[in-house]
């Protein structure tokens, strides 16, 4: 990069979500894209100065997923399916876009499964878009 070339942030509201084998439309909101590892702290004898902090395992959160209801229930059916005792799991991406449209980051999670949906509040005197939103439980968060 030149110097003095501006890089700008990309923007948190164009984004895709795919998820093997489901055609589920637009989502509204995603979060948990999180990692955290854990550490174990070891004292060691004579040392004063600080304490040895050692990696241990590394943790994924849900993802959750936010999108407008509409006719289509593969979300729910989807999550009906493991509780029902039938779990599939599937794989998926989320996908930053740039201002152009252009896919920027890519973040693949691996052997998802639904472990929570939530249907809309219904409220008579209010005009907000009815919101769903699926929790997916999974087995790790990469680059792609």
């Amino acid at each position: 990069m030149p110097v003095g070339e501006r890089k700008d942030p990309y923007l948190s509201f164009r984004f895709l979500v795919e998820i093997q084998g489901l055609i589920v439309g637009g989502f509204s909101e995603v979060s948990g894209l999180q990692a955290e590892t854990e550490i174990e702290e070891i004292r060691e004898g004579g040392v004063n100065e600080y304490v040895h902090k050692l990696p241990k395992i590394t943790k994924y959160p849900t993802i959750t997923l936010k999108r407008g209801l509409t006719d289509s229930d593969v979300l729910w059916r989807w999550h009906q399916e493991v509780v029902s005792g039938k779990i599939t799991r599937k794989s998926g991406f989320i996908i930053l876009l740039d201002s152009e449209g252009n896919e920027t980051w890519r973040w693949h999670f691996i052997d998802a499964y639904p472990v929570k949906w939530t249907g809309p509040d219904l409220k008579a005197d209010s005009t907000t878009v009815a919101v769903e939103t699926l929790e997916l439980a999974h087995n790790g968060l990469r680059k792609a």
